[in-house]
This record gives C-alpha cells, sequence and structure tokens, in this order.
C-alpha cells in the first residue's frame, strides 16, 4: 500500500467513524501519515538530506 492509499483510507475510516475517541485515534494517524508523505516528498525534491548530519 502507497501512503497515498494509506491516507486515502484514513480519510475514509474518518468520515465513518462515530465514536469520539476513534475519531481522535485515526486523526492523529492521519497527521502522522500526511508528516509522512511530506518528508518523502522533500527527501525527493532534494530540500532535506535522508543521510545522517554526521
Amino acid at each position: 500500500m502507497t501512503i497515498e492509499q494509506h491516507i486515502e483510507e484514513l480519510r475514509a475510516e474518518l468520515r465513518n467513524a462515530v465514536d469520539a475517541n476513534e475519531r481522535r485515534q485515526i486523526e492523529a494517524e492521519l497527521e502522522l501519515a500526511q508528516a509522512e508523505r511530506e518528508v518523502i516528498s522533500a527527501e525527493q525534491d532534494g530540500r532535506v538530506s535522508a543521510e545522517p548530519p554526521f
């Protein structure tokens, strides 16, 4: 599963979630997935390096 697919799946789950605790958990997971997507994009664009700083 790609990160984009995972994000779309989480969005669908969030739309269908009725329990407040479940919504918070899905929102947190969605936020992490979106941050991961941004890091991947930045590494691919050369905005950040995947190499350790030392």
